[in-house]
């Protein structure tokens, strides 16, 4: 007989724990097993249980990507038990190819939410820093005074990890933000109490911004500070392949000429990107004797003509 109880929910959490799963994921996958559980109230489980459940959220209008978030988690537990065949698909959703108007940040609505939030010196430098970097909420706890004062943070996420470059001006300011609370090493973004930032919080904080900021609040949520960090990335270089290597975490090689960032490729290993640099210097090298023996020797020519 199939049925859920909350010993096996408890036993989940275990389960999870065990799969590596963050924190904050395996809170969200117990409540929503909770959530299914009061809603099957003791009854033998069975697929149409599982449909009924998932017409229910939708009768009371979840968008598509709550409804399939709950289902995941629900998957994931009949996985767990060994249900498989009571798991139920995804609801299918068409691809947006526009963000809508009232749902994207604009980088002029960003500088006004962080101008709001100078008198929240903690909350201004959380938006600065995820609004340049990208990073999400419950990556903020990597950003430790080491990591800040070396330029970089080493970022591990959903089992990957990622090297998260800290811009000049956005370190300097992190830096005298954590002299000034006397946080001498682990994490700069911290309660009074010394605990990590609660995602919920700084939400709350965000939303707090809206009305000084004259910014609509449905734009408001930190996950949309990520979205904005890549398209401004992306209108800067114009190539979403290195932005999705970029945010895949890849080792990306580059090299500069004439004020001009070209484009050597992502690589898995960091010695692969050097040794990718290193050939494009190699290269660059040859180019530059023929670009000022050919191009330049050409303008002078010109000119004493």
């Amino acid at each position: 007989m199939k049925k859920i109880s909350e010993e096996r929910i408890y036993e989940f959490e275990s389960y999870l724990c065990r799969e590596e799963k963050s924190p904050i994921t395996i809170q969200k996958y117990l409540r929503d097993m909770r959530n299914f559980n009061e809603f099957v109230n003791g009854r033998e489980m069975n697929k149409d249980v599982v449909l009924d459940y998932k017409k229910q959220l939708m009768d009371k209008g979840y968008g598509v990507n709550s409804i399939n978030s709950i289902l995941s988690s629900i998957n994931a537990f009949f996985t767990f038990e060994g249900w498989i065949e009571l798991k139920v698909k995804h609801l299918r959703k068409q691809q947006e190819i526009f963000c809508p108007e009232d749902k994207e940040l604009t980088r002029e609505e960003y500088i006004r939410l962080v101008e709001a939030a100078k008198n929240n010196e903690r909350l201004c430098l959380v938006l600065m820093t995820m609004g340049s970097t990208g990073i999400r909420v419950s990556e903020l706890r990597y950003f430790t005074v080491e990591a800040v004062a070396e330029g970089k943070s080493m970022i591990y996420c959903k089992n990957k990890i990622r090297v998260v470059l800290i811009p000049k001006k956005l370190q300097k300011l992190l830096m005298n933000y954590a002299k000034k609370k006397g946080i001498e090493s682990g994490e700069i973004f911290v309660t009074r109490l010394g605990n990590s930032l609660d995602r919920s919080n700084i939400w709350t904080q965000m939303k707090g911004l809206c009305k000084k900021a004259k910014v609509n609040p449905k734009k408001v949520y930190p996950h949309n500070f990520r979205k904005l960090s890549a398209k401004t990335f992306y209108e800067m270089d114009k190539d979403v392949a290195k932005l999705a290597d970029l945010k895949s975490g890849k080792w990306i090689a580059t090299i500069t000429f004439k004020g001009k960032r070209y484009y050597l490729g992502s690589y898995e290993k960091k010695e692969w990107a050097i040794e990718a640099r290193k050939e494009g210097e190699q290269m660059h090298e040859e180019f530059l004797d023929w670009y000022y023996k050919t191009i330049q020797g050409n303008k002078c020519n010109k000119g004493n003509e």
